[in-house]
């Protein structure tokens, strides 16, 4: 039986990952464990932004088992709404820094009133200023039926605007399916 070609080949140091790479899937796809192991094969300490808030005892158990799980190469800071600002301060040439993600943080925005729209330009904007390399996760929302209320066509549609851009901007985009990742950019 012919070997198979391992779907996530070795990446040297962090000089070699993509300077943004985005990471998109439906939920529960792989998107994250793909991602982590994009990094982690980079070997170097790197930093993990989270943008989940853990808001009941569900969702802060997850958070703690996903902590445990990287381990101690990662540096984990929550940040739910303040995306632009602290990737502009944490960002550094030979760090990478994974941001999980971009669904939830527009999410948080939409939840706390936020102007979406120029939020998601903004970050679109400093995305090409970072120092170090970057990757970015967010769910493709679009692929199911149309919501049927108003507030969810909102966010599917904020979500395949900000994928869109970001994308554009990315010089590697990878899309999961059942764990396989399928490369639809890249630019490098």
């Amino acid at each position: 039986m012919p070997e198979r070609a391992d779907p996530n080949p070795p990446i040297a140091p962090a000089a070699s990952l993509p300077r943004l790479l985005l990471v998109l899937g439906g939920a529960r796809s792989g998107k994250s464990r793909y991602a982590e192991s994009v990094i982690e094969r980079a070997a170097c300490p790197a930093l993990y932004i989270a943008t989940a808030e853990p808001r009941d005892g569900e969702m802060q158990e997850r958070i703690r088992r996903h902590r445990v799980c990287r381990g101690p190469r990662w540096t984990t800071l929550e940040e739910p709404l303040d995306l632009v600002a602290r990737l502009a301060c944490e960002s550094r040439a030979g760090r990478p820094i994974l941001v999980d993600c971009l669904t939830l943080w527009l999410a948080n925005l939409l939840e706390a009133g936020r102007a979406v729209e120029q939020e998601a330009a903004a970050l679109v904007e400093a995305l090409g200023a970072l120092a170090g390399p970057t990757v970015l996760i967010a769910n493709e929302v679009g692929l199911g039926i149309v919501p049927e209320n108003a507030l969810a066509r909102a966010f599917r549609d904020h979500a395949g605007r900000l994928n869109q851009s970001v994308a554009a901007r990315a010089s590697r985009v990878v899309f999961i399916a059942a764990g396989l990742p399928l490369v639809l950019k890249d630019q490098r």
